[in-house]
């Protein structure tokens, strides 16, 4: 399984590469539209070779989508962490209960009990 690992990364990395050296050409990248600059005072622009701006282009798209993704499950973990605080306080209220009925027992008669 680890060598299906290395294989896939090499051709990913060899896509990769292919994808950068077809696209070597710069392009003007802007902030804003030269309307919209003028107005606010923000001109900024750059020069890039184009395969930047595509994997800048991937890696903004997957950050997006990761904090999209945690501030949609937010409430299942929410739920989890509710429901786990719960289990413990239910099990340590069970332990003071079984402690306060074993008070008066034999230790072996309240460990017999215990195994139940």
């Amino acid at each position: 399984m680890r060598y299906i690992r290395y294989v896939f990364l090499a051709l990913l990395a060899i896509v990769l590469v292919s994808v950068a050296l077809a696209n070597l050409d710069p392009v003007t990248l802007q902030l804003l539209p030269e309307d919209m600059a003028i107005l606010f005072g923000v001109q900024w622009r750059g020069d890039l070779p184009l395969f930047l701006v595509i994997f800048a282009g991937i890696v903004a798209g997957l950050l997006i989508g990761f904090v999209w993704e945690w501030l949609r499950e937010h409430k299942h973990r929410a739920e989890a962490r509710r429901r786990s605080e719960e289990a413990r306080r239910l099990e340590r209220e069970l332990k003071r209960t079984k402690a306060q009925r074993d008070q008066g027992k034999d230790e072996v008669l309240a460990l017999l009990d215990e195994r139940r």
